[in-house]
């Protein structure tokens, strides 16, 4: 029986995020080692296998050619690109801009759109173009695996050119047994990433050194003048070798979304460290066989390698690919966990598969939707050749919605001079653009691909938010106002049973209809009675001593309102148990959840149009229950069926 001490003034907390991150502020230097060392497999694992099919692509037949000027000129834009988009602009000034040690780029959505709360117009604006960024990112997440898997199998072409048609098939199976593991999690083998990806590292730095000793002249390219050289005197030839070399930064918004697990301070370490001069030894190697050996541009990367290291080269590239691919899937499956907490997507089935990382969940939906999609790629491209003109369209839309979200976060939020801020993102923004330029004149090649996915995961998430929007409004319009509706009942009050009732609703302050059903139909009241709303909020972590807002209303009645970031996993049986330390004992066997279980019906006219209305109401209708996304016990839960016409 759940008791009270006394119904005193309403306790508002703050939302406030929580100093709760996954790493110490400040770690040792054997954590901060550590850490490192598991940041180069999951953070690197996508760039990291970069050298597989960037110069192969740049250097395609039909692309550039492979003579002396060009391969100066390529080497010295895949320089350069690395150290003004991954180096200054990543690395040095994105990774500041964290949502309380969180990253990525709905994190940093959430910044921008708290910088200019004060304008609608524009918040709206930055929204609809941050959602489109976090659209084509799932775009990202199926060219991702397919790329990297495919660039490492390819190497049977060069140790055999018989096994050609073996690439595809073996490919497939690769990408299968991914997909079959992921409901694991990444804890069992996540240890192994970081040992794997040093060893992957290393490799590319060895065989870069081996080639770059037999014709060190190579090392000329890192200057500047020979990238301007190449763009300034064969500028239809650099414009197609920029939708190539864009290849050599995929997976550098990964800096930024690991930063909440990793830190700061072990990104940079693994960067500079180890995966920046690796990948620059390896694309220069790569270049100076090519001035010996023009012939070799089919696929520089395992041409570098002697025969019979050939077969472990592949071996260790698969296992590469594997590890860049489970990043990207991962993330995919953070991503769409964060969108839908924040409302832009309806609820899917969350399996955690740790006990001890919060972070680690796998979501069938999305990853058997990936997997299809990932297949499909396969077999629609069937090699690198023709997926690099889709991948570096997904990248290039995604580095451009982090560059203008960027501009907000420093100019608003950091409230710094606006010329420094547009000189300090203007430069990574004409940079991006001119890859962007690049690669949309591949559109027809390969770059309709992710622009489709992220059309349609877009048209998704939009129709979600305005849906839930049409149907509060019409929740709104026939809502009764709880306070004066409790008034009215207890002036002549019914029979109260012991016990505690929960009622979940959405829009704070109405009388839900779960109430409304249990009055008409059984008569009676329990002896307390909650009125839940649960709220997300556009920051990471929400503290459990700010998990609970509570209101008295009166006759044994509360009205609570439970805060979680978007990253915070609701769990409401666990959140009102914190209502103990406020004055209350809730008996978790006494207590009863009750859930209106609305379906929606579209209507002609007005709200959105009519598909978009058929397509919310089937959204709504597949949603996974509320009561498992809330972590409800499912033999305390009652619910109450309601029709709302949108």
């Amino acid at each position: 029986m759940p008791a009270h001490r006394g119904a005193g003034a309403r306790r508002v907390v703050q939302p406030t995020p929580a100093a709760r991150l996954s790493t110490p502020a400040s770690p040792t230097r054997r954590a901060a080692t550590g850490l490192t060392l598991v940041a180069v497999g999951v953070v690197y694992g996508d760039i990291g296998t970069s050298p597989l099919y960037a110069l192969k692509q740049a250097f395609a037949p039909g692309h550039v050619a492979p003579t002396v000027d060009n391969i100066y000129g390529v080497l010295s834009l895949v320089f350069w690109t690395l150290t003004v988009v991954v180096s200054l602009k990543y690395v040095a000034l994105i990774l500041r801009a964290d949502n309380n040690g969180e990253g990525g780029l709905l994190a940093l959505l959430a910044l921008a759109s708290q910088a200019v709360k004060g304008d609608p117009v524009l918040r709206r604006r930055l929204l609809l173009l941050g959602l489109f960024g976090t659209a084509v990112f799932f775009g990202d997440g199926v060219i991702t695996p397919a790329i990297t898997v495919l660039g490492a199998i390819e190497g049977l072409e060069v140790a055999a050119p018989g096994l050609r048609s073996y690439v595809v098939p073996v490919s497939l199976v690769v990408l299968t047994v991914l997909a079959l593991v992921q409901r694991q999690g990444t804890r069992r083998i996540g240890r192994y990433f970081g040992p794997v990806m040093v060893a992957w590292f290393a490799t590319l730095a060895v065989l870069g050194i081996v080639h770059i000793a037999a014709n060190p002249a190579i090392l000329w390219a890192l200057s500047p003048h020979h990238a301007l050289a190449f763009l300034v005197g064969q500028p239809r030839v650099a414009f197609t070798a920029l939708g190539a070399v864009v290849l050599c930064v995929t997976g550098a918004e990964a800096l930024y979304a690991d930063l909440g697990h990793f830190g700061k301070r072990p990104i940079r370490l693994a960067w500079f460290g180890l995966a920046m001069p690796a990948l620059v030894l390896n694309y220069f190697g790569q270049g100076a066989m090519l001035l010996e050996h023009p012939a070799k541009a089919r696929n520089p990367f395992f041409e570098m390698a002697p025969g019979w290291a050939l077969y472990p080269l592949i071996g260790l590239a698969t296992c590469a690919a594997v590890i860049a691919s489970q990043a990207l899937i991962t993330a995919a499956f953070s991503v769409a966990r964060q969108a839908i907490q924040l409302g832009y997507l309806p609820r899917l089935r969350i399996l955690h598969t740790s006990v001890r990382e919060s972070g680690q969940v796998y979501l069938p939906f999305v990853n058997w939707s990936l997997y299809v999609c990932i297949v499909l790629a396969v077999l629609v491209f069937g090699g690198t050749d023709r997926l690099g003109a889709a991948y570096g369209i997904a990248v290039t839309i995604v580095m451009m919605m982090t560059t203008v979200m960027t501009y907000f976060v420093i100019r608003y939020r950091w409230k710094l001079p606006w010329w420094l801020c547009l000189t300090a993102t203007g430069l990574f923004f004409v940079v991006d653009l001119g890859y962007f330029a690049a690669n949309v004149v591949k559109l027809h090649d390969g770059g309709w691909f992710p622009l489709a996915i992220g059309a349609a995961m877009f048209v998704l998430m939009t129709t979600w938010k305005q849906g839930r929007r049409l149907m509060s409004e019409r929740l709104r319009d026939d809502a009764i106002e709880l306070k004066g509706f409790l008034e009215a009942v207890f002036a002549n009050p019914p029979a109260r049973v012991p016990g505690v009732a929960v009622f979940l609703v959405s829009d704070q302050g109405t009388t839900p209809a779960a109430l409304l059903h249990n009055l008409k139909h059984n008569q009676v009241l329990h002896h307390t009675n909650l009125f839940v709303t649960v709220r997300h909020h556009e920051v990471p972590w929400i503290a459990a001593e700010q998990r609970c807002e509570l209101e008295p209303l009166g006759h044994a009645c509360w009205q609570v309102t439970l805060n979680y970031g978007f990253k915070d996993d609701p769990d409401v049986p666990e959140a009102l148990a914190l209502l103990q330390g406020q004055g209350f004992v809730v008996d978790e066997m006494s207590t009863s959840y009750f859930l209106s279980r609305d379906i929606v019906i579209p209507t002609m006219g007005g709200g959105m149009a009519d598909w978009r209305e058929k397509l919310f109401a089937g959204m709504h209708r597949n949603a996974a229950a509320a009561a498992d996304f809330l972590n409800l016990p499912t033999n305390r839960v009652v619910e109450m069926g309601a029709k709302i016409e949108i």
